[in-house]
Order: C-alpha cells, then structure tokens, then sequence
C-alpha cells in the first residue's frame, strides 16, 4: 500500500498524522496510531478508511499502549443501541470488567460485554482496556454451534498483537443455545445460522466498538475453522466488504452434501450392509503402518503429498485361513471392500461424485470416534451426523425417523437433497471476485488428516476459484491455500499443527506483504516446540531436500505437488454462482427468494 501512495500529493490526515509525529520529536511524548494507518485498505461498507481512522486515532485517547476507552466499562450495559444499525435490533445484557490474569485470549484487561441480536443471536465481545490498535476480530465456532465462545482464535497462536489486545474480538451462537440441529425447524433460526449471523454481528459488533472507543475499528478480520471456516466463505462470498483479511481453516463450506452424502458414506460403509463395524479403532494402529509402508513414507511418519498415493488396501488382504496379528496384519475381504469406499468418497450409480471430497492415505489415526468406533456393536460420530442434518435441517418439516441407512447415493436423491440445503446452507460460490475488488485478502489451510472434513473438498473449491478468478496467479494475490501434512480436524494429529496465519493476514492486509510460507510447530505439554516445518501455497508441498533434521523447519524447501496442481474430480454436482438464497419474513410469511442476502 504505501508504494501506491508514494506521489501522492498530502491530504490533510496525512499531514496532521506526520505533524503529530513531529510533536512527539520535539516534546518527548510518544503517540500511537491505529495499526495500518498509513494506507487505505479500498474496501467499502463496514470497512472504515484508514486515514480517515487514523486522523480519529491522533487524539486525546490516544496512549503509548493503544487507544482507550473513551467511556467507561460499566457504562456500555446502559447503551440504548437498538436502533444503532439499521435492519439490526440488539441489546447489550451485560458489561463486567474480565480481569487479565482471567483473559484466555491475553495478558489484557477487558470490558466483557454480552448481548444479543433479534430474535435470539447471542454475541459476546471483548474490549482491550488498553493496548487497541483500532483492530477488530470475529472468530466463529464449530459443529452446529449454539454457544458463544470468544476464548481462543484458531489459527492465530504466537500473533502477539492478539496477546497484547490490539484486538477487540467477538463471537456469536450463530442464533442457538443447544448443539443439534433441532433449531432448524424454525426457518429465522435456519437463515441465520445458514449465513445471517456473522454479517449481524460484524455490524453490531462495529457498533459497539464505536460507542466504548469513540472511534470505528480501521481493520477488520475474520478468524474459523470448520464451521467457523463454514462461516468465514460465506462472509467473503456474501458480504464482501465485511472483513478486511479472512481466515478459512478446514471449512464445511459444502455444507449440504458433507453432512448427508460424505458423512453417511463412511457410516454405511463400516457398517457395511447394516451389520457391525468392520474397522474399530483398534484396527487403526496397524492399519496406519501398512498405509505409511505403502505410500513410502519417511521416517517421520508423516506423508507430505497424500493426495499422491494411490495404495490399494487389497494388497494386504488375509490369505485362505490367515488371521490378522499386529505382527501381520492382514484385512478381511469386508475391510477392504470398506478401506476402499473410504478413501474413494462417495459415488453415484454412474461413478460420480456426490461430494468433492475422500480420506486421504495417512489419516487413518485420526479416525476413532469419528469414522470408526470403539467397538463393532458402537455408534461412531458420522452417524450422529447425518441423523441431526437428516432430521432437522434439509427437509421443510421434521423428519425424525431418519438416518445414515435412509441416504440413497443416486444422481436423483443428490440433486433432491442439494435444491433443498444448498441455497441456504452452503458456501461454495467460487466467484470471490467482490471480495477480491474491495481489497479482500483470505487464507484458506486445511490438515491433510481430516477425519471430519476431507481436505480434497477445499482443494477442489480453491481450483475453482482459480478458475473463475483467472488463474493461479491472478488467485494468489488475494488467496492462498496452505495444507497441513499429517494434521487432523482444525488440529491435533501427527503434524506440527501450531501456527499463525493472523499475523501473515494482517501482514498482508496492512503492508500488502502476501505468506510465501507458515511455520508449523509441534508443541509439548509444556510449550516446548519438539518440531517445525513449513507449508507452502497450493500446490506445494515441504520436502525435506537437504537432509537436516525432519523435526527442523530449515531443512525443508518447496516442491511442487503433481497430484495437486492436476486435481480433477468427476463429480456430479459444481462449483458455481447463482444458487444461493436468502429468507425474509414478508407480510407474516417466510419468503424464499434466489439472492445472497
């Protein structure tokens, strides 16, 4: 930004920022401005101009640690904000200082407020007391939602400035208090968790900000992962001028089909023909080893470009009267029959996919509780799954005997089932270019060991946004994909999974400086970093060329995948624009019409 701004003659915020600048040179005191304040961010709607903040910014509440409140903590909980932004009726029901020593998020103090958005959208934001830098931060949640949480970002772990509350961060229950999906049958509650929630509360939000400060919010960021990375494409896809930099981690942006078609999948493929298990978690240790033996991985264990191994679990099939021992293990004609629609995904009667996505080879280890279950008689996680999507939110009335054995994976139940979900639901509208225009910039990453979520679903939408938006390079300079070998659902697994993708965002933000790379980190019990390694944009992957360490991070270098650069899936359902809809209430009725909002 501040090369494009360079022969430009001053403006009268940029002359009175330098002028402060210089009075704090002759008198000695030091003043602090917004974070971003020397360039404008060209976004529109919520976004705010950064000179236009940063003139807010050069002011008496401005202090050498941040810009502070301009009223007090305990006066927000009177604020009559009802009216505060059109088209969205909240309340504040509470505001109490939250100590920092209690502040998971860190080491600041904060004004708690809570409240909540009409009908029943509860919200919870936390104002720095000191140390703002006119930053905003909204994180989103997972599964179904239906509480509020703003303890923790996802992908945003060593990014000091949220440590020292540069951040005023906020989240919301996406319009419910309980965890199923029963809140579906209401069709309000439907539209705002399907995609209304977060452009509520980003205004709300703002709102509040403005009032407890004095002065708007300069940038703001959106940080998820699952759903909430459900939620952060649905902002940059719906409302492009809502968030300044967006962070997407392993998104159930496919909404509809995940939830039905893939999750029912694996179901009724362990549980093959309606019996019991065939793969328990007891199987996956031993499985695991011969997936790692045959895709050649190193001795790390950990398979960098998955989505290049083609090992077929017949190769390990028992013999005529052979039993499996761990010593040998050997997969029943049922398991294989099993291990090979898993990692296929699922098909129609014609072979296509009713989902962009499979298992990749590697996450077998990640499946218990998920996939598999603890015993063959036990239920496993995508049952569950499929049951609440099933019963409660596809269908226009309750259905409640359903479940995983009801999905039929035929061209004609996939089409029945997407007309009914995915203008609602989904977000896979690979046209960002509204984001991209208003200055947008969004990192999507996503565990190669994706028990929930698989990863090749993300790879798939990214190709089509690079499609649409012209190609891969006209694409990275506005999104960047990075995947995670070895890392399980938003985390865990047997990969570095730690790392910070809110700083390189707002680097590239703020100082138009785009992530070439992040670094990964495995972290001990105690915080102790036992490795490190790089991940790269799609389609690249880290390999380790020059025979250091596997566990330091300098021993890798980019190399690029063949598998990934040539994805293509033959799928029966398409990325593409125009199917979204949007809900209203219009004269007592709830009207469903074609449009984003």
């Amino acid at each position: 930004m501040p090369k494009l701004l360079r022969w430009r003659r001053w403006n009268a915020t940029t002359f009175l920022a330098t002028l402060a600048a210089a009075v704090a040179l002759v008198t000695g005191a030091s003043v602090a401005l917004a974070n971003g304040a020397t360039g404008t961010t060209g976004t529109t709607g919520s976004t705010q101009s950064a000179n236009s903040a940063s003139a807010k910014a050069v002011s008496a509440n401005t202090t050498t640690s941040g810009i502070a409140p301009a009223v007090p903590c305990s006066s927000v909980a009177q604020l009559d904000l009802a009216a505060a932004v059109p088209g969205v009726p909240f309340e504040i029901t509470s505001a109490t200082e939250l100590a920092a020593s209690a502040n998971t998020l860190g080491n600041w103090a904060a004004c708690d407020v809570k409240g909540v958005i009409a009908p029943q959208l509860h919200f919870e934001i936390k104002l720095p007391e000191t140390g703002w830098q006119a930053n905003y931060l909204q994180v989103g949640c997972g599964g179904l939602c239906g509480n509020t949480s703003v303890t923790s970002a996802p992908a945003s772990t060593g990014c000091v400035p949220l440590t020292t509350g540069a951040f005023a961060v906020a989240s919301s229950d996406e319009g419910h208090y309980q965890g199923g999906g029963l809140f579906s049958t209401d069709p309000t509650l439907r539209a705002d968790f399907g995609y209304k929630s977060d452009h509520e509360l980003v205004q709300a939000a703002k709102a509040v900000i403005k009032r407890y400060y004095g002065q708007a919010a300069t940038h703001s960021y959106f940080d998820g992962c699952s759903q909430g990375g459900h939620q952060a494409l649905t902002e940059a896809q719906r409302y492009p001028t809502d968030f300044d930099g967006i962070i997407a981690g392993a998104p159930a942006n496919n909404f509809t089909a995940l939830n039905t078609f893939s999750h029912a999948w694996t179901a009724q493929s362990v549980y093959l023909n309606g019996g019991p298990a065939t793969i328990t978690n007891a199987d996956l240790a031993d499985l695991h080893k011969a997936v790692l033996k045959g895709c050649g991985a190193p001795a790390d264990g950990i398979i960098a470009d998955p989505l290049s191994c083609t090992w077929d679990p017949g190769t390990i099939q028992c013999g005529t009267g052979q039993t499996s021992t761990s010593d040998v293990y050997c997969l029943t004609a049922d398991q294989v029959t099993t291990l090979r629609r898993i990692y296929a995904g699922p098909t129609d009667e014609h072979g296509q996919l009713l989902y962009p996505g499979y298992q990749l080879r590697g996450s077998e280890l990640n499946w218990a509780g998920i996939i598999t279950p603890a015993t063959a008689t036990g239920a496993s996680g995508d049952i569950s799954f499929v049951r609440e999507t099933l019963r409660y939110q596809i269908f226009d009335s309750p259905q409640p005997t359903l479940t995983y054995k009801d999905i039929k994976f035929t061209a004609v139940s996939y089409k029945k089932v997407m007309r009914l979900g995915e203008g609602m639901y989904d977000a896979t509208d690979p046209d960002l270019t509204a984001f991209k225009k208003a200055g947008g910039k969004l990192i999507l990453w996503h565990g190669l060991g994706d028990q929930h979520i698989p990863a090749v679903g993300t790879m798939a939408y990214y190709k089509a946004v690079e499609k649409v938006m012209g190609g891969e390079t006209p694409t990275k300079t506005f999104a960047r994909l990075f995947l995670l070998p070895g890392v399980a659902h938003c985390g865990g697994g047997q990969g570095p999974d730690t790392f910070d993708a809110l700083t390189a965002i707002t680097d590239w933000v703020t100082k138009d400086d785009a992530p070439t790379s992040l670094t990964t980190r495995s972290v001990d019990s105690t915080g102790n970093t036992t490795a490190s390694r790089p991940v790269y944009p799609f389609p690249y992957y880290a390999k380790n060329t020059t025979g250091g360490p596997t566990t330091d991070a300098s021993s890798y270098t980019p190399v690029k995948s063949t598998a990934e650069a040539t994805l293509k899936l033959d799928r029966l359902g398409s990325f593409r624009s125009g199917y979204e809809t949007a809900g209203n209430w219009v004269g007592g009725k709830w009207v469903v019409t074609k449009g984003k909002n």
